[in-house]
């Protein structure tokens, strides 16, 4: 056992697994949760039950929040002593919220830092976990040893909205797979294929794409799209067959519109020979737009 006592606050499937794996490791471990029967099993691997918030904080070094979202977390841990404390948040949220729960924190004696966790509560505690912080880095320093038993840890800067800025950046582009993936196999089924059959063609055209996101990112950096090898032209028009075919196999995807839309605009502007990633210019004409009906 190590000297170091940690609070876990918030016992869903990744809090009893932050706790769990913290127990393993040796450390004095106390956790809390409004459901008291959540904690049984923590209990019988050494962990201490609070009864309450603070008394759950009453001995702790560093507090790990890991509750449902940020109001959840805002209503926990109001009116409770925080001073001194080291907070690190792993529950999910803007990069706004990160940074009014950071400044709370400060007028409240306390120093934070803000986790992104990049792993199923399974693998919490393996090579197959990874969290990245943004935030104090006194609080990075000081307990980077006890994160890294939870799994790899990235530390991203001061700025404590960083990392839910990364995340949600990261989770759009997970949902967009997700969707898109779902979308196919429901084409597949309309079209008598198994998806089974389907998904590792898909999975080997995706991955040949991955140099594509490279060569899109360094021209959306430079701010320079006049390399067009996969050109906004060429894709509206293979969108436009594409939406054809989807509203034919009687299986739409409104998603495929709205890409399209954004396509248009820059076309429309008269930059249909210019790259693809130019796309990232329209979100927000088309956003406004929306806004005024």
């Amino acid at each position: 056992m190590t000297s170091e006592a940690i609070t876990v606050l918030g016992l869903g499937n990744l809090g009893r697994a932050v706790a769990g794996t913290f127990l393993v490791n040796g450390y004095p471990t106390t956790v809390w949760n409004r459901s008291a029967a959540r904690a049984a099993g923590l209990a019988e691997a050494g962990a201490s039950v609070a009864s309450g918030v603070g008394e759950a904080l009453s001995g702790a070094d560093l507090v790990v929040v890991v509750l449902l979202d940020h109001l959840a977390a805002q209503e926990v841990l109001r009116g409770v002593d925080v001073r001194g404390r080291a907070l690190v948040n792993l529950t999910s949220g803007t990069p706004e919220e990160a940074r009014e729960m950071a400044r709370w924190a400060a007028e409240n004696g306390a120093e934070y830092l803000h986790g992104a966790v990049y792993a199923v509560p399974q693998t919490i505690g393996t090579a197959e976990s990874s969290i990245n912080y943004s935030g104090s880095s006194a609080v990075h320093e000081r307990w980077r040893k006890s994160l890294a038993s939870l799994g790899k840890v990235t530390y991203l800067g001061e700025d404590a909205g960083l990392a839910s800025g990364y995340d949600v950046a990261i989770l759009a582009g997970m949902y967009g797979l997700l969707g898109g993936f779902l979308h196919g196999a429901a084409l597949a089924r309309a079209g008598g294929i198994e998806v089974g059959e389907l998904t590792p063609r898909m999975l080997s055209w995706l991955t040949d794409l991955q140099p594509a996101l490279v060569t899109f990112a360094g021209e959306i950096d430079r701010g320079d799209f006049a390399a067009g090898e996969s050109s906004l032209a060429m894709n509206q028009t293979g969108l436009a067959m594409l939406i054809r075919a989807t509203e034919a196999q009687g299986v739409p995807f409104a998603a495929l519109e709205s890409f399209k839309e954004l396509v248009d605009v820059q076309v429309g502007q008269g930059r249909g020979g210019e790259s693809l990633a130019r796309v990232v210019e329209s979100f927000g004409v088309v956003s406004q737009r929306g806004a005024r009906g």
